[in-house]
């Protein structure tokens, strides 16, 4: 795809990103705790959970303000390393 097709993000700017991992009590802990890292002081209230309809998985969503490719990037990378996230969107 060319540049003229991609849509272009303006950073900075409120990103919502949702991690989805197998569903355990403290998954959400872990998910903040690494999100705080990247993205400190991100609105823990706006964060929302929400399980599989087997209750075997669970998506945590929350939204950071994004500075940029990079912070991104690593935050994603953070995340997965854990081998308790399956997908980051």
């Amino acid at each position: 795809m060319s540049d003229a097709g991609r849509v272009r993000i303006e950073f900075p700017c409120d990103y919502p990103v949702k991690i989805v991992g197998d569903a355990a009590d403290d998954f959400r802990c872990v998910v903040e705790a690494i999100v705080e890292r990247h993205a400190g002081g991100f609105a823990r209230e706006l964060t929302t959970e929400r399980f599989s309809a087997n209750g075997r998985f669970v998506s945590v969503t929350v939204t950071i303000v994004a500075t940029g490719p990079a912070q991104l990037q690593a935050l994603f990378e953070d995340l997965k390393s854990t081998g308790r996230v399956h997908m980051v969107l």
